[in-house]
């Protein structure tokens, strides 16, 4: 097993000896005698000389003489230095020299801490540059295998493991040294030299910024907490990530003598998805880990990355009340490291294996000193004493008498079974005590940091120069470049111009009483898609000696285009991504881009935190006010003129007074020299129409009937006919719906090149598709996108934004094979997931999902309650439910079909199916729904945990096996995967209303096992065979007098409601009962029953 930390061989025996002296009492008792003597009313360089010479003995003495990094193991030769761990030994160093600056002849120490702190800061940087290829990898594709390593030889900056041997792929260290660079830089450090590096860190920062959607190995490189080697989306790496975003934004990496071309670039909407992120998986640090230790550093000293007190308090509490011990805090529970119990020869786990943890983990002083970090940042006095007593009997000392910080406490393998007996009765000993030659530098580091705060050597502002940590009561007035303001009142005006693609247009509008400019009007002021904006940003970063190009394709958000920007001597303003000409046929329903408005200026307002007001460019097209399309348009903009929009207080002007009021951006990383070539940008161009003459108002286009919708000819009669009589009928057909099925005969056929009159087949779908478009010929349209493969935008964010609620998405056609999504992927990486999985039986379904998708990603960001009880997202399923629903509401008259359905309306029908269950309707329609919807009443995970306790031999259903154990061994009854676990039990039930009844099922077994504490199963249960005797039963009860045949199909039982005499649930009862007292009663000690 890879393992960098120092192992505890005789750690135990270590305590016998000291200086040729034989120690009384217990050998395991920790020396308390032996101390520095501590000058307390001694002089300021008394008090500092101490910890200098703490310091030089316990961290400086190892830091490697060549690249400047601290070994993890201070012994051996082999040694290897973990970034992370070097980081802090940095600060300590630079903390130390900042406390020396109070003093005006240190003797050069000053000058010696500063430098072993740079030095440190350089070796990480020469490791990491000699990576380049890997970052340039990263950023394009974020896999473990691409990623910049976290363990170097700490003499030579070498590789030590692969990528297959180690989990290098930690987003938190990368993103604590950003953090601690900005830090040591704006203290007056010089550590950043030449252009290169500059290149760099900003690549850097392209990977980091992705950190919301790059599941990880955490701060204890294990990933999931069963340790199989599989990554998380760790909560800890996100908030590290978010505070580096935050310090290094418009940060200038050469100091005070720096110029514009060192200033580093963040994306201020990839920072912000990342805030949304870390406050969504909050106060969990992971999908297997409940609550984790490593949430401190990321929550206090050194991030302070949470902006939001009251989830501030809620995660700590956690941590405090889950994972505090007498010895220190548990990592995490069932943390298996370093116990007498774990297999040290292996890497990972077995299944189950960490059940024999539970109890045992050992307890790190390391987090006390965290806590009293923490304490002197919030002026909490009484905080930092209470960790200062915890921790001051847990230090050890070195012969010369130096402070230790042990690693951690264990028991040893002769006590486990007693302390798991009785928690907390054993003695712990700890990991290493300094006379070994054994230190953990990491804790000695922050114990050094952790004392010059509390005996007042350095200040909170000395160690946080750019003031990371806001008291609460000053965070309104505090000027940042990411307000870390928490959630304010935010009555944020948005500033609006309008623009009109042509001068007729604007002549137009203006006899409505709507003020437009021109692009021309506008000039010398630019206008530009967002996308013309990522071509400049192309060269950030690029340097071509380290193989590293710029910033990656990545889109611009909407905070990214509501700001001014000033290109090579051009002012330039962007409109947002929603006004792009799209390829896919969302944009072309004009409810959608006028509800996509609404909800970019909502965004806006939620997440503007920057000084200056944002500048959104509402872009007017020509083809936006055609036919039925124009009366909606025109309200909004009227809406627009009186101020307020969507909620949003909105302030319109023209563009060249709304300037004075905007933030700048100034890209000056475009620097072109008189032999280069200035790069080609394109401002959107006025249309060059006639002033007067008339803007082309088509007739109002209604939705197109079903008639039109529909094809005139058979599919089944003509894929088997030859293709020159395809192109025969191609030819003669005006009908868009039939040219659609007849152009997809003769793509599976013939391929997309294959000519015909109008081109090749792909360009004649093509135009059917532009066509359809245009008569909102709906399900037309989403045939021909979906035989063009076509992809929406932001369908990875979208999964994503689902993903970090807590929930899987699974993509997949109704009653065919799902594919289930449980980590952020690639857009490229869904497409094929989508056209592979759900185009099976309906070519429509694989766009439809996409829409879905999209809705489904903004309503969980914006409306999370509206999810609760949804585990999986099924698209498949959401999709069935819709379609019921339609049924529901058609009643006798024919049902309406949801592809033939404009965008908007999809999206509304799925917004009302959401909404709780209408109470007027019958049981089968809320089952059929609620099934669909895979939603379960609350605390039903914990009540199959309750019931798995009591089922030996475990539970089926539908041919789908949740054996007892492992489960209960390997998960815990909070923990998100066991909830996962009983959602993949129930993944093989084909029938929504079935499912229900089976969730109803499993309710009512654990409120009689609730009631009935002596009873339990004794075989496996059948939930199929307990349904059916229910069944059974309610046949009896529902037949005719007269000896009528029985209706098989439980259509009547769905239909029934759960509570009453004569209720599904008194029948399911009925049927369990029956079904445990065929099993022996286990006898109790206070039965009433016995008599003697």
């Amino acid at each position: 097993m890879a393992n960098l930390d120092d192992d505890r061989t005789s750690a135990a025996h270590a305590f016998l000896k000291f200086e040729g002296h034989r120690l009384s009492g217990s050998i395991y008792e920790p020396l308390k005698s032996i101390n520095l003597p501590k000058p307390e009313g001694g002089s300021l360089w008394d008090k500092l000389d101490h910890y200098y010479r703490i310091v030089k003995s316990t961290l400086l003495l190892h830091q490697s003489p060549t690249t400047g990094l601290f070994p993890t193991k201070t012994y051996g030769d082999n040694q290897k230095a973990k970034v992370h761990d070097s980081l802090y030994c940095a600060a300590c160093a630079w903390a130390l020299a900042l406390a020396y600056r109070r003093i005006d002849d240190d003797k050069g120490r000053t000058h010696e801490l500063e430098h072993s702190a740079i030095k440190c800061m350089r070796g990480i940087l020469y490791c990491y540059m000699r990576q380049a290829n890997k970052v340039q990898q990263f950023k394009q594709d974020p896999k473990p295998s691409g990623c910049l390593h976290s363990v170097f030889s700490a003499h030579t900056g070498d590789e030590v493991f692969s990528h297959k041997e180690y989990g290098h792929l930690q987003i938190n260290a990368v993103s604590l040294f950003l953090l601690y660079l900005v830090e040591m830089i704006s203290s007056g450090l010089q550590i950043i030299y030449n252009t290169d590096e500059v290149s760099f860190i900003q690549n850097l920062v392209f990977c980091v910024e992705r950190a919301y959607r790059v599941p990880d190995f955490g701060v204890w490189e294990r990933g999931s907490k069963y340790n199989n080697g599989s990554p998380e989306l760790h909560s800890s790496s996100v908030g590290l990530a978010k505070a580096a975003l935050e310090a290094i934004n418009g940060f200038n990496l050469f100091g005070n003598q720096g110029c514009s071309w060192s200033v580093i670039f963040v994306d201020f909407d990839a920072h912000n998805r990342n805030r949304q992120t870390l406050c969504s998986l909050l106060p969990r640090e992971s999908r297997s880990h409940n609550t984790d230790a490593a949430l401190l550093p990321c929550l206090s000293y050194p991030a302070f990355a949470l902006d939001d007190e009251v989830l501030f308090s809620q995660t700590l509490d956690k941590i405090i009340r889950k994972l505090k011990g007498k010895y220190g805090f548990k990592r995490f529970l069932r943390d298996g490291y370093r116990t007498a119990l774990e297999d040290k020869t292996r890497r990972y786990y077995k299944p189950a294996e960490i059940k024999l943890f539970d109890g045992i983990e050992c307890e790190f002083p390391l987090f006390f000193i965290f806590m009293i970090i923490d304490g002197v940042f919030r002026g909490n006095p009484a905080q930092v004493k209470e960790y200062q007593d915890l921790l001051d009997p847990l230090l050890q000392h070195t012969s010369e008498g130096c402070p230790v910080v042990p690693k951690y406490y264990y028991v040893p393998a002769d006590f486990v079974e007693l302390e798991k007996k009785n928690p907390g009765s054993q003695k712990r000993f700890p990991s290493n005590n300094g006379r070994d030659g054994k230190f953990f530098l990491w804790g000695q580091a922050v114990y050094i940091i952790a004392k010059l705060l509390a005996d007042r050597l350095v200040s909170p502002k000395d160690i946080d120069p750019i003031g990371r940590y806001i008291p609460p009561q000053d965070q309104r007035n505090v000027s940042m470049r990411f307000s870390n303001q928490g959630p304010l009142e935010n009555d944020l005006v948005v500033h609006v111009a309008l623009i009109a693609e042509s001068q007729r247009l604007q002549v137009f509008l203006n006899t409505y009483g709507i003020q437009t400019q021109t692009p021309q009007q506008v000039e010398p002021i630019q206008i530009w898609a967002q996308k013309e904006l990522v071509k400049a940003y192309f060269h950030l970063g690029v340097n071509d000696k380290l193989g590293l190009s710029g910033r990656p394709d990545r889109p611009i958000g909407c905070l990214g285009t509501s700001k001014i920007y000033r290109i090579l001597g051009k002012t330039v303003v962007c409109y947002s991504i929603i006004f792009d000409l799209s390829d896919f046929y969302m944009s072309q329903d004009v409810m959608m881009l006028i509800d996509d408005i609404k909800n970019a200026l909502q965004f806006i307002k939620q997440y503007w935190k920057m000084h200056g007001r944002p500048l959104f460019v509402v872009l007017i097209r020509e083809d936006n006010i055609r036919g039925s399309r124009f009366n909606p348009i025109l309200d909004m903009l009227a809406a627009f003129r009186k101020g307020i929009v969507g909620g949003v207080k909105v302030h319109v002007d023209r563009v060249q007074t709304l300037i004075s009021g905007a933030v700048v951006e100034q890209l000056d990383f475009l620097r072109i020299t008189e032999t280069e070539e200035a790069p080609v940008f394109k401002s959107l161009e006025e249309l060059d129409l006639p002033k007067h003459s008339k803007v082309k108002r088509q007739s109002s286009t209604p939705n197109a009937s079903e008639l039109e919708q529909q094809p005139d000819v058979n599919v089944n009669d003509w894929k088997n006919k030859s293709t020159y009589e395809i192109l025969q009928k191609l030819n003669d057909c005006n009908c868009l719906a039939s040219q659609a099925l007849l152009s997809s005969i003769l793509l599976k056929r013939e391929g997309p090149n294959f000519i015909t009159k109008e081109g090749t087949v792909a360009e004649h779908i093509e135009r059917i598709y532009r066509r359809a478009g245009s008569k909102k010929l709906w399900s037309v349209v989403r045939f021909a996108a979906s035989l063009l493969g076509k992809l929406v935008d932001s369908l990875a964010p979208s999964i994503t934004n689902v993903l970090v609620q807590g929930k899987q998405v699974t993509l997949g056609a109704f009653g065919q094979e799902e594919e289930v999504i449980s980590n952020p992927l690639s857009p490229g990486v869904i497409k094929n997931i989508i056209y592979e999985k759900c185009h099976l039986q309906d070519e429509r379904e694989a766009v439809v999902q996409q829409e879905l998708v999209i809705h489904i990603g903004w309503i969980i960001s914006n409306s999370p309650e509206l999810f609760s009880g949804m585990l999986k997202i099924r698209i498949g399923w959401i999709i069935h439910a819709m379609k019921y629903e339609l049924k529901i509401r058609a009643g006798d008259m024919p049902t309406k079909d949801l592809y033939q359905m404009s965008p908007s309306e999809v999206k509304q029908l799925l917004l009302d199916i959401l909404q709780p269950q209408q109470q007027g309707r019958g049981w089968l329609n809320r089952r059929q729904i609620d099934g669909s919807l895979n939603r379960t009443p609350a605390g039903f995970y914990d009540r199959v945990w309750q019931i798995l306790e009591r089922t030996p031999n475990g539970l089926i259903v539908a041919g789908k096996f949740l054996p007892q154990q492992p489960t209960l061994s390997d998960m815990t009854m909070y923990e998100m995967n066991f909830s996962l676990l009983v959602e993949d039990m129930l993944q093989n039930i084909d029938q929504p209303e079935y499912r229900q009844i089976i969730v109803e099922l499993l309710m009512v077994i654990s409120v009689i096992l609730e009631r009935n504490p002596e009873l339990e199963f004794q075989g496996k249960v059948d939930l199929d065979k307990v349904v059916q005797e229910a069944f059974h039963d309610f046949q009896k009860d529902h037949s005719s007098p007269k000896g009528a045949e029985k209706q098989d199909h439980m259509t009547a039982f769905y239909n029934t409601h759960p509570m009453g005499k004569k209720g599904t649930c008194s029948y399911l009862s009925k049927a369990v009962i029956t079904l445990l007292l065929e099993g022996e009663m286990k006898p109790s000690n206070d039965d009433p029953c016995t008599v003697s």
